[in-house]
């Protein structure tokens, strides 16, 4: 992999699209990224009635093979990698051995003896030089193949009809969580249905130098469907809607999954021992520290990251994340309560509120995720 100038952010394949497009950049991650085209609120309602188009190529993809590939993953993340059929892929997480979390991962299984570990653009470093050191003793290599790829995402309710007519497969033929080599528009790409916004969609592992074509592909398939570019902006507020973490906000070394409400991610019954385990068993068992609970604010003032939570006029925890939803038309937030507080808030008309720049503004506890899609795959 190239080492990046750290005083100056990468740009993506995609940079010349972006550029032409108008689109608002802003560094993330050490990436030049798109934060809106236009106007973001449009974006994330376009993907709810429509579909939206996303360059995601900032995010790491490290490669595991090798015939001790799934032992060596088996050992490094808290998931049973082990029992994932070729062609299938897994939400899993890393942790340290203290059990807080190192990254939030999606890892498929492209062979028997291979594996493809997708990690948060700030995280990738983290991830690969973990990976590498649990791999010791196992029959894998672990590479970074960051620089072999870019990644583009199809997602909303017409994804599947505008990327149909352009590829090889039938989209119906492929599952949620699962992927498979495919042509779209002529190149070669692993086509994956996965995706970060609460809707169906399509995720497109290109090779950098096919990026533009794919993109300009499904745009003009996509131009009298809805379709519109859409930023990180879009994708944090449908993913918010979705109730679905983000690291650095709901997810970090600090926070084990089942503080998180993800318990079920980690497979303590799984053969052979993994890093973590000791203490993630500990805190299965233990009483939780500290609850992950969604808010509505009761009022158009929007409660943000870090913004303190109260009950009864007293502190009882913080916002994680919070921003004006579109499809709800309130403020939305998720954040992380005190088990007692919670308990109180699920039950109680008011006394639940969250300090906006000095003031209480009320807010009321409501299931996660705020937004489902009318329909699923399987």
């Amino acid at each position: 992999m190239t080492t990046p100038d750290p005083a100056k952010p990468r740009d993506t394949p995609l940079r010349g699209v972006h550029d032409r497009l108008g689109a608002s950049m802003t560094d993330f991650a050490g990436w030049l990224m798109p934060l809106r085209y236009h106007s973001e609120t449009a974006e994330h309602r376009a993907v709810r009635t429509a579909a939206g188009l996303f360059d995601l190529s900032h995010m790491g993809e490290i490669s595991v093979r090798g015939p001790g590939a799934a032992a060596a993953l088996d050992y490094a993340l808290v998931g049973e990698l082990s029992a994932v059929p070729p062609g299938r892929a897994r939400y899993t997480m890393i942790c340290a051995a203290d059990g807080g979390i190192l990254d939030d991962l999606i890892v498929y299984r492209l062979a028997a003896e291979e594996f493809l570990v997708v990690a948060n653009a700030a995280n990738t470093g983290v991830v690969l030089a973990a990976l590498t050191e649990r791999a010791a003793g196992h029959d894998a290599g672990v590479t970074d193949q960051t620089d072999g790829y870019a990644l583009i995402a199809i997602q909303g309710p017409a994804a599947a009809g505008i990327l149909g007519p352009l590829a090889s497969v039938r989209l119906d033929g492929v599952r949620y969580y699962a992927s498979q080599p495919a042509t779209v528009a002529g190149r070669d790409i692993l086509l994956a249905r996965t995706g970060y916004t609460g809707e169906d969609g399509f995720e497109l592992f290109t090779g950098p130098a096919d990026a533009e074509h794919v993109w300009s592909a499904l745009a003009a398939a996509g131009a009298g469907a809805g379709l519109v570019p859409a930023g990180l902006a879009a994708r944090d507020t449908l993913r918010l809607e979705a109730g679905m973490p983000l690291y650095g906000n709901e997810l970090g070394p600090d926070i084990t999954p089942f503080d998180a409400g993800l318990g079920r991610v980690v497979k303590l019954g799984k053969a052979g021992d993994f890093v973590g385990r000791d203490a993630l068993a500990a805190a299965a068992a233990a009483a939780p520290r500290r609850v992950l609970v969604g808010l509505l604010g009761g009022t158009r003032r929007v409660p943000r990251h870090g913004y303190p939570v109260l009950w009864d006029g007293q502190r009882c925890g913080e916002v994680t994340s919070g921003a004006p939803s579109p499809t709800l038309g309130v403020p939305i937030a998720m954040a992380y309560l005190e088990p007692a507080a919670a308990r109180a808030a699920e039950t109680a008309a008011d006394g639940l509120a969250v300090d906006v720049r000095g003031r209480a503004e009320p807010a009321r506890l409501t299931p996660l995720p705020f937004y489902h899609r009318t329909s699923s795959r399987t």
